[in-house]
């Protein structure tokens, strides 16, 4: 008999840290999404699952701003040891899936990811599912926190400490980044977001454009030579869902909307490595935004209602007229 195919390989990462962020809880992260059931949702899709455990870190010194960042050298010991242990899952032939934790851990993941497209000579695009752009500098934050920098650290924008490339130079260029479901933005980091031409599909984009055009446009590019980053910070989603987070902006994506983005990601078959942040228990109601994630999780890698092929039929079959 013929055994059966072995699905993905993937590796669980845990990031417990808070110390990017401006508030306490996101630390609980991690172990939330394990309670919630992430491994096994995975295995029931057919992938391999390795949690690895969590990194560690220094913990939180909750101190002001120094120099116009918070806690830099903590998040620099924090993004290092996500940067190791991404590389290392990748070596492996494994997806990372990195459970955070604030979203300053990005720049540790993005950068290992980054790496090691430029050695396999495959083109990296990055989906930012967020509220938040996080594309502030030490100059234009009004608090400092790291978690609202990694993006523009990503692009080239941030302390020495944090360049996550080698040899300090970007890790990303703006052109493969697209931002989806932003509402919240600085004021001069919507400045800065114009300069650096970032593409930035915001609430009212997909409120006009509905997200089914948006995922379209951010995906258009999409070849077999992608490899695909998705970045899924839980305020991403309307608090109404998912108050656990520590950042909570009104009017986000509803269920449908959210469940659309992880299945047109899960259809393109290109979906590389995983950042889940921001999910903070402290601000939860019985771990209702971790189960929450859970579930889109497992339709990122590929839960449908419809048996693959199913659908397409379907919808051939309503242009055709029956």
């Amino acid at each position: 008999m013929t055994p059966p195919a072995r699905g993905p390989a993937a590796a669980l990462i845990g990031v417990p840290t808070d110390v990017g962020g401006g508030e306490r809880g996101s630390s609980m992260g991690p172990e939330a999404l394990r309670v919630a059931g992430l491994a096994n949702a995975l295995r029931a899709q057919g992938m391999d699952v390795e949690d690895r455990g969590d990194v560690s870190g220094p913990a939180n010194p909750e101190r002001g701003p120094e120099s116009g960042h918070r806690h830099l050298a903590e998040v620099s010991a924090w993004v290092g040891a996500v940067r190791n242990a991404t590389r290392h899952a990748l070596a492996d032939g494994r997806i990372p899936i990195v459970l955070g934790g604030d979203h300053s851990l990005a720049i540790g993941s993005i950068g290992a990811v980054a790496d090691h497209c430029r050695r396999a000579s495959r083109r990296l695009v990055v989906l930012w599912f967020d509220a938040h752009p996080d594309f502030n500098t030490s100059e234009l934050s009004p608090s400092g926190n790291l978690h609202g920098m990694p993006m523009a650290c990503l692009c080239g924008l941030g302390p020495p400490e944090l360049l996550a490339a080698p040899g300090g130079r970007a890790a990303l260029s703006p052109a493969q980044v697209r931002q989806i479901g932003i509402r919240s933005v600085d004021r001069g980091e919507r400045t800065l977001l114009h300069e650096q031409g970032v593409t930035v599909f915001d609430m009212r984009s997909i409120d006009e454009l509905g997200m089914r055009a948006v995922m379209q446009r951010a995906l258009a590019d999409v070849d077999a030579d992608t490899h695909l980053h998705v970045s899924l910070d839980v305020d991403f989603l309307d608090p109404e869902l998912a108050p656990g987070v520590a950042t909570a902006v009104p009017g986000g994506p509803t269920y449908r909307e959210a469940q659309l983005c992880m299945e047109m990601v899960a259809d393109t078959g290109r979906l590389g490595s995983l950042d889940i942040v921001e999910l903070n228990p402290a601000f939860d109601q019985c771990n209702r935004t971790g189960r929450l994630a859970v579930d889109l999780v497992g339709s990122l890698f590929g839960k449908s209602t419809l048996l693959p092929g199913s659908r397409a039929a379907a919808t051939a079959g309503l242009a055709a007229g029956f």
